[in-house]
């Protein structure tokens, strides 16, 4: 194996990781809030409110990944 497909194997495994654990935290926060407003549904602002700042944050993680796997990709 050279450093060409070391460089690849890693870019592909940061991008796997990188989209997965997002996809599978948004969902559980997205779950979580809709069985949250059902218990109580006066909360349902306070709720959807920090339901979309913690779908942000997971979505940022994504985005990080993506730069580091075209770090990994194109830099040395």
């Amino acid at each position: 194996m050279d450093i060409d497909q070391v460089r690849i194997w890693a870019t592909m495994g940061v991008i796997a990781v990188g989209t997965i654990v997002p996809a599978i935290s948004i969902g559980w926060i997205g779950s979580t809030a809709v069985k949250s407003i059902a218990r109580n549904p006066e909360a349902g602002s306070k709720i959807q409110t920090a339901m979309i700042l913690a779908i942000a944050f997971a979505e940022a993680i994504a985005v990080y990944a993506l730069v580091v796997a075209l770090v990994v990709k194109f830099v040395a």
